[in-house]
């Protein structure tokens, strides 16, 4: 296997710049290696303030806000290449917040971040790349790329940086966008890109990383999806014998593993084990009862592999900070598999992802459909 850096486009690298010091290191880079430079920064949602440019971008410090706008201006600037604001607003609502809130509402925990890769950072934002006379599209993703000497095929594996390994959230990429896409921050480390931040003086060195979902400013996804459907359906809070022991005000405001927030009590602490949309109801039951032996797999993208026809021992996880557990990939359909885990799992979560590996290379992702009892 060879770890390859394919920042050789003659015509250009498009880089999507959050403001943040990732995406800034990661232009900087690209220019102390000659390269042409245009910087992206994503208009991803409309908001209630309105800046000096006209775009609705708010002052707040999250993704896309008044700040990071400026922020990435400036380094821009600084390290003398153009800067440019796309507006994908109304794709973003489309692909992102909508499937979003229909995913809550359908008893799923989504992951917005995995939708915004997969949906319109590495196809649409490249779209863009190409009508520029870009040959390549770079981000700030903690990520390495190579290429298997044996079938030619396209890597993507775990970052050099285990801390900040974000191979989990991009299992979509296909093999065209590894192919053109540049990932400078892949074989160093965080501390390193603050370090090189900090010496070019960039305006950004010690700027916080964005923790939020950028659309959900305080962390209150029951409150977001209730201003875009504000018509919450009460229904039945039972246990696993189907005994009712309370009410729920939507099932929006649940995930699998939750513990606080349900309103009742037992003789043991209560978690959420099940939430299912058809009959409006919350299962819950003791902590024992969060552990699967698998799970089912829909939408499947193999990156490693061209087809699973076999079992394939793997890693896996179904969480993103979660270390990686030994596992079986059964395919049982086009884009499906079953994840058979060696031992049980707690909270399987239907929406989430779950993400297969060998060692550092991915094998492939989807999402999940439901645990295995």
């Amino acid at each position: 296997m060879t770890v390859v850096n394919p920042a050789s486009g003659k015509g250009g690298v498009l880089v999507a710049m959050s403001g943040g010091v990732d995406s800034s290191v990661a232009a900087l880079i690209l220019r102390r290696q000659g390269l042409q430079v245009v910087g992206v920064t994503m208009q991803l949602f409309p908001q209630p303030q309105t800046s000096t440019f006209d775009s609705g971008l708010s002052t707040g410090r999250s993704c896309c806000s008044l700040t990071d706008v400026l922020d990435a201006k400036e380094v821009s600037n600084k390290l003398d290449f153009d800067h440019q604001v796309h507006n994908f607003s109304r794709l973003f609502q489309a692909e992102v917040i909508e499937r979003f809130v229909k995913a809550y509402l359908s008893g799923r925990t989504p992951n917005p971040c995995i939708d915004c890769n997969r949906r319109l950072k590495f196809t649409r934002l490249y779209e863009r790349a190409q009508l520029m006379g870009l040959d390549l599209m770079a981000t700030g993703h903690y990520v390495r790329t190579a290429t298997d000497p044996k079938t030619g095929r396209r890597l993507l594996l775990k970052a050099k940086d285990p801390e900040k390994d974000q191979s989990y959230v991009l299992y979509g990429l296909t093999q065209e966008e590894l192919a053109r896409t540049v990932f400078p921050l892949g074989n160093i480390l965080k501390s390193e890109v603050r370090s090189l931040a900090s010496q070019a003086g960039l305006i950004n060195a010690s700027k916080p990383d964005s923790q939020d979902i950028c659309f959900v400013r305080d962390g209150a996804y029951a409150g977001f999806v209730e201003n875009l459907c504000p018509f919450p359906v009460p229904g039945d809070i039972i246990d696993l014998k189907g005994q009712t022991l309370g009410r729920h005000q939507g099932i929006h405001h649940y995930t699998v593993g939750q513990r606080k927030g349900l309103g009742i009590c037992g003789q043991e602490p209560l978690y959420v084990v099940k939430i299912d949309a058809q009959t409006n109801s919350v299962t819950v039951g003791p902590e024992r009862a969060l552990y699967s032996d698998g799970a089912i797999v829909s939408e499947v993208n193999l990156i490693s592999i061209n087809e699973l026809t076999a079992p394939l021992e793997v890693q896996a996880k179904i969480r993103y900070r979660q270390p990686p557990f030994p596992a079986v990939l059964e395919p049982i359909g086009p884009e499906m598999v079953r994840l058979r885990f060696k031992a049980p799992q707690k909270a399987v979560t239907p929406g989430q992802a779950a993400v297969f590996y060998l060692g550092d290379v991915v094998v492939g992702g989807g999402t999940i459909e439901a645990p295995l009892s």
